[in-house]
């Protein structure tokens, strides 16, 4: 479970979060939707220890986010970025055995488990045996959160993990992972600037602005009821032909 209670965030005298509070269950994905510098990644970034709250609290199933908690608490995290973030220098098996080595596994139980994931996320023999470059994006990505599920974390970070695949690519692995998702059972929060995806994947969307929740809801909220002129815009910015939204 992951939540914010009044947390606030600020570089260089410029605030990026603003008393933001919200909270994922367990078994539940969470969209944190948005423009560019409204603070998504963040957050994100706030809850795996990357960043500490200026003001407020992040919990991590009921532990606060501090100094003295982020190594323990990162085994309980896993975190996806854009194409993967696999090393190029090590081929997707390496890429996944060091999450196994790193918290103690034998050989024989790395190989299980990456046999395990390999046959959720639908990654063949011959692709673990190469490397970066010379497997797909999607594959990639794939082999990303392969590494994020290794040690079976109760949470799971998301960023844009869809944003530089191919729309046929991107779609396959949207339906697999929230299969996957619900299956699994995990906390989950995704960001993303696609509304459609947010909707896809997350039983709730937050829309930011500036750091702030604009508004809270599903997809049928964000459309039917914007609640101002931001909400209003950001979805009728999103040009499907059979969107209609009403003003």
């Amino acid at each position: 479970m992951i939540r914010f209670e009044n947390v606030s965030k600020g570089f260089a005298g410029l605030s990026v979060l603003t008393n933001l509070s919200f909270q994922v269950d367990q078994g539940m994905t969470v969209a944190l939707l948005g423009l560019s510098g409204s603070g998504k990644t963040t957050a994100l970034k706030l809850v795996c220890g990357l960043y500490f709250a200026d003001q407020g609290r992040v919990l991590v199933n009921g532990k606060v986010i501090g100094v003295d908690q982020v190594s323990s608490l990162r085994r309980q995290i896993g975190y996806v970025i854009q194409d993967g973030g696999l090393f190029p220098h090590l081929n997707s098996y390496a890429n996944l055995s060091i999450v196994g080595r790193e918290a103690g596994l034998s050989s024989a139980e790395i190989r299980t488990r990456i046999d395990e994931l390999a046959t959720m996320t639908k990654i063949s023999s011959q692709t673990l045996s190469q490397y970066p470059r010379e497997v797909s994006g999607g594959q990639r990505q794939r082999i990303g959160i392969m590494r994020a599920l290794f040690l079976n974390p109760p949470v799971l970070l998301l960023d844009e993990p869809f944003g530089s695949l191919d729309p046929i690519t991107r779609g396959s692995l949207q339906e697999d992972l929230k299969l996957l998702f619900q299956e699994l059972k995990q906390s989950v929060l995704l960001v993303t600037h696609d509304l459609f995806e947010a909707g896809y994947m997350a039983q709730k969307i937050l829309l930011l602005e500036q750091g702030r929740i604009a508004q809270e809801g599903s997809l049928h909220d964000l459309i039917e009821n914007p609640e101002n002129d931001f909400v209003r815009l950001f979805v009728s910015s999103h040009r499907y032909p059979d969107l209609e939204v009403r003003r």
